[in-house]
């Protein structure tokens, strides 16, 4: 069939000489290479039931009484919206099946795109040519942790709207454009216009979507154009990708890599409870709740605000820069202009301007990799003091000495891991000792039949069987090649 199709195509308009060549793309054998894919296939999953749920979402804060099919909520007064979402748990077929599918899709897409950036920053990836294919991940991870946000805003329950609270302050906290600009997204003061969710639907659903499409068609394009990146190894050179060609090996891996992210994601929906805005309840701007937490990829945020001193700048009776302002929305920025900033920083520091196409281990950059993990440790410490109330709540730790340990630990703990991971890279470097790498390698049978066969150890080829070594620039080979 395959054949036909290309026959066909190639009979009309000529594209014998692209598939082939297409189909002899050459892709890299190593197991870290796979994270860009688990987040295109999440990506996939969330577009297709993101679609089933526009069907059924109402986005509006007009007011209903509920008479559905959720007991504990009957009688309650609540918006259009968080109805709509309550009834696609409970009176659609298999629509809390989906929902926490999208959900719990929308947090593996997120980790995994994290991963791959953290896979690409600690092995040089991003040098010359890739720094603009780099640039294009950090916007994706943007737009990423953006397109949840607004998710699970648009339910309008408990969490959510205590969440949506929170932005409209940190919105308001930006120096001199912050009140136009909450009062131009919002339509007004918090809560806003009748037409808010209708806004953060039209958001959600096509204009960031569609962004995150066309950069990662970009992504790939660019990859394509330009190759893989690969490990140094035996015959890998900067001239050459060793590896899998696109047709069959790859192709048919790939394939199995998307119906296993698609299937774990959907037994993750349904036997993981992720989510459950009926015990939020509906939101009620005089109403909040005690340990109320975000997902995942915003707990660094929610940590930021609470780490962050109360400073605020007056001039006069006037506010030029409130509290909010600093953990909110100065601690992202500052990490996201260290991401889209470190590949010219480097080439600066380094006065490297190759063009590079084989990786580093982290180990062969000593400092990068401590410059990484302090970094890293940083975020994560805010990370982890965003979980303050719930410690609090479960273990009886004081509040204000845990946000006080934090805020002093958030600064010594990245120096201490920029000296450790430095001298352990260093140390690895000189004696390119592998302590965390067992024994291991290949059974090869000597003899056969009868109790005679005997085995021994044989070292085993990085190159899996069938792979093959394509040049860059050079034509493809020749069929059967």
């Amino acid at each position: 069939m395959i054949a036909r199709a290309v026959r066909y195509l190639d009979e009309r308009v000529g594209t014998s000489p692209a598939i082939k060549k297409a189909l002899r793309y050459v892709f890299p054998d190593h197991w870290s290479f796979l994270l860009g894919e688990i987040a295109l296939y999440a990506f996939v999953v969330l577009v297709g039931t993101g679609v089933f749920l526009t069907f059924w979402y109402e986005p509006s804060t007009a007011h209903v009484t509920y008479h559905g099919q959720y007991e504990p909520l009957q009688g309650l007064s609540m918006s259009k919206a968080y109805e709509s979402v309550v009834d696609i748990s409970f009176a659609v077929p298999a629509g809390l099946l989906i929902r926490q599918t999208h959900h719990w899709a929308a947090d593996v897409f997120v980790v995994a795109i994290v991963l791959h950036l953290v896979r690409v920053f600690f092995t040089g990836a991003f040098r010359k040519p890739r720094d603009v294919n780099y640039y294009v991940g950090v916007t994706m991870l943007a737009l990423a942790v953006l397109e949840g946000y607004l998710g699970y805003s648009m339910v309008d329950d408990l969490l959510s709207g205590m969440g949506l609270a929170i932005g409209y302050s940190v919105a308001m906290s930006l120096p001199v454009v912050g009140g136009p600009l909450a009062f131009l997204l919002w339509g007004g003061e918090y809560p806003g216009a009748s037409s808010f969710l209708t806004r953060l639907l039209v958001v959600h659903v096509l204009i960031i979507p569609v962004a995150l499409g066309l950069l990662i068609a970009v992504h790939l394009a660019t990859i394509v154009r330009q190759h893989h990146s690969q490990f140094p190894g035996p015959g890998r050179t900067e001239r050459n990708t060793v590896g899998t060609p696109l047709w069959p090996g790859y192709a048919l891996r790939s394939i199995g890599l998307l119906l296993a992210v698609a299937s774990v994601l959907v037994l993750l929906g349904g036997l993981i409870q992720i989510n459950p805005i009926w015990e939020w309840g509906p939101y009620a701007t005089f109403q909040s709740t005690n340990g109320a937490q975000p997902d995942w990829y915003l707990g660094w945020l929610i940590g930021a605000l609470r780490l962050m001193p109360p400073w605020e700048l007056h001039f006069g009776d006037v506010t030029l820069i409130p509290a909010t302002f600093w953990g909110g929305a100065l601690f992202p920025l500052a990490v996201f202009a260290f991401l889209y900033s470190w590949p010219a920083l480097e080439r600066r520091l380094t006065g490297d301007r190759r063009r590079h196409d084989l990786l580093e281990r982290p180990r062969d950059n000593p400092v990068r990799t401590a410059v990484g993990a302090a970094f890293a440790t940083w975020v994560f410490v805010a990370f982890v003091a965003g979980s303050t109330d719930r410690v609090f709540v479960q273990l009886g730790i004081a509040y204000t000495g845990q946000v006080w340990f934090w805020r002093v630990f958030g600064w010594i703990a990245p120096f201490a891991i920029f000296w450790l991971v430095k001298r352990v890279c260093e140390e690895l470097k000189r004696t390119e000792a592998h302590p965390l790498r067992g024994w291991s390698g290949a059974i090869a049978e000597l003899g056969r039949g009868g109790d005679s066969a005997g085995y021994t150890a044989v070292e085993q080829s990085r190159e899996s069987p069938g792979s093959r070594v394509g040049r860059r620039g050079d034509p493809p080979p020749p069929p059967g090649a």
